[in-house]
């Protein structure tokens, strides 16, 4: 199927449910816009490069999209005050999704048809984007790529995905074969799992299956929640389940309303197992909430708890240049999100494991786009990334791409909540005293 007939097909009457009146509204603008110049790439102007992104800013989830955003404004916004690349300034067409997929296929049309973008980056979410990847690929032969996710999912690493997608970290398989090789190494031996009912959920049980396979074990007990769960939400169904099967650690796999729920009503239940969380789940909005609950209660809801990360600490006194230029931007321009997309009910965190992430996706770009030439292309582009052979970012561990190979980073960092900070664990044992 064509990609003009793939378009067509979703703003046809049998999907109009799906995409309804605007998206099909949006396309219909689009094609009446005005074309390219002749041999200019989309989303690139004699002064600007446009970058497309959705992702989660209000609700539930508006921190995840949130600090994505203001990562990657912190360096965009410094490149762009030394004027940008090229001379090109570097803009981002941010659109909010909900951490929805319709929302996330009627922006990703937008940003393409009528937005032309040069490229997409920093969309959020596992079952956003899994939904997306095959309207992005409709676009192959126009070039389209998708660099950078906040996502460790398995389908934009595999074909017939993997072509258009360059990820900037670690999967969440990695991620969670790493935690069960720890926790096993500490005497764990009957692992729960705790998981967001859809792909993103699905995606990380599965890492927690093939971790224990090494050892000749399978998973003790499974528990679920729906996509969207607040921080209110009750969670004793699923605690009990999982305590009541002899669960010794708990992995989980969410966003971080629920999974703070979950945490905060294990502990309000006198369950005290260790309770890991994997990157997306957003650290440092989760332990806020944790935080804020224990001051209201007297109770300590931050004990026992394992995060896993793919970028390193930022502490203030971390030895990595690369952490000290994120700090440094972070504090030099304050980045916010676009003021209507803002969540009134959202407070930033100055600095957070996803403005990092966010914020090396964007020096990632940039040194594509450096790479590309004077006058880019999607595919001098995609081409100047798979020249990134060893990229010394200051974070560690250098990052990598190739023709084959499009995935940069493979560390995963592993931290404990102590007082009101995320920090390295340097003692597995005194973490989960089992």
């Amino acid at each position: 199927m064509r990609r003009r007939d793939f378009l067509q097909l979703l703003g046809s009457g049998a999907t109009g449910l799906l995409l309804g009146g605007r998206a099909r509204a949006l396309m219909g603008a689009a094609a009446a816009g005005t074309p390219a110049a002749a041999g200019a790439s989309p989303g690139v102007a004699a002064d600007s490069i446009r970058i497309g992104m959705s992702a989660a800013f209000q609700g539930t989830n508006a921190g995840l999209g949130t600090e994505y955003y203001r990562g990657n404004q912190a360096f965009y916004q410094e490149v762009n005050s030394q004027g940008g690349v090229g001379g090109r300034r570097i803009e981002v067409v941010a659109l909010d999704d909900h951490y929805d997929p319709i929302p996330t296929i009627r922006n990703t049309i937008q940003l393409v048809e009528k937005d032309r973008v040069f490229c997409l980056s920093n969309y959020v979410g596992t079952p956003t984007l899994t939904r997306a990847l095959p309207v992005i690929k409709r676009y192959a032969e126009d070039g389209l790529l998708l660099v950078g996710d906040l996502t460790g999912a398995q389908p934009q690493r595999e074909p017939p995905y993997a072509s258009q997608v360059f990820n900037v970290r670690a999967s969440y398989r990695q991620e969670m074969m790493a935690l069960v090789e720890r926790l096993w190494a500490a005497g764990v031996r009957r692992f729960g799992v705790f998981y967001q009912i859809d792909a993103y959920g699905r995606s990380g049980t599965d890492g927690v299956a093939r971790g224990l396979a090494r050892h000749g074990a399978r998973i003790a007990a499974e528990a679920t929640y729906r996509r969207g769960a607040a921080f209110d939400a009750d969670m004793s169904v699923a605690a009990k389940h999982l305590r009541d099967a002899g669960v010794e650690a708990v992995l989980c796999t969410g966003a971080y309303q629920a999974c703070g729920a979950f945490v905060r009503t294990a502990r309000d239940l006198g369950w005290t197992v260790p309770i890991s969380n994997v990157s997306f789940v957003g650290s440092e909005s989760m332990s806020r909430l944790l935080l804020e609950r224990g001051r209201q209660t007297g109770r300590d809801y931050s004990g026992r708890l394992i995060n896993s990360q793919v970028v390193p600490s930022y502490a203030p006194d971390s030895a990595l240049p690369g952490v000290h230029l994120y700090r440094s931007l972070m504090d030099k321009w304050k980045p916010e999100a676009p003021a209507a997309l803002r969540d009134p009910k959202y407070r930033v965190e100055p600095y957070s494991f996803i403005s990092f992430e966010g914020f090396i996706n964007a020096r990632v770009i940039v040194e594509g786009l450096r790479r590309a030439g004077p006058a880019p292309s999607r595919q001098s582009f995609k081409a100047a990334l798979e020249s990134i052979g060893q990229l010394d970012l200051g974070i560690g561990a250098p990052l990598g791409f190739g023709p084959d190979r499009h995935q940069g980073l493979d560390e995963v960092y592993f931290t404990r909540l102590a007082g009101e900070a995320w920090v390295p664990i340097d003692d597995w044992k005194a973490v989960t005293h089992v």
